[in-house]
Parts: structure tokens; sequence; C-alpha cells
């Protein structure tokens, strides 16, 4: 069973990926980020990208529990 702590996380990080993907067109379309594309289906993988939020959420958290 998954904790409340840990859907929080989820849905902060979730969330974060929205606002970053609006505001931040080059969001998502990083080398490393997997698109792929056909008549009827288009399914993206930010790999890249999610792993660059979450060194950048990491940072913050630890900024944010060090004060």
């Amino acid at each position: 069973m998954v904790g409340a702590r840990t859907m929080t996380v989820w849905i902060v990080f979730f969330v974060a990926f929205l606002l970053c993907k609006r505001f931040v067109p080059w969001f998502g379309n990083l080398p490393g980020d997997l698109q792929i594309q056909k008549e009827n289906l288009y399914v993206a993988f930010p790999l890249t990208s999610c792993a660059m939020l979450g060194v950048v959420l990491s940072l913050l958290l630890s900024i944010i529990r060090h004060f």
C-alpha cells in the first residue's frame, strides 16, 4: 500500500512536470526524450526531462529541509 506522503510526492512531481512542460517549451524535447508518433498514436517518454526535474526537485527539497 502506498503511503500518503509517497502519493503526495508523486502528485507534486507530476504537477511540476506539467507546469514545466507548459511554461518551458523545450522541456520534454531534450536529447534522450523518446517520442513515438504514428497515424493515430502519439507516445512520449520524457526520460531526460524527468531525470533533470528529479535532480532539481531533490536539490530544492534538500535546501528547504536544511532551513
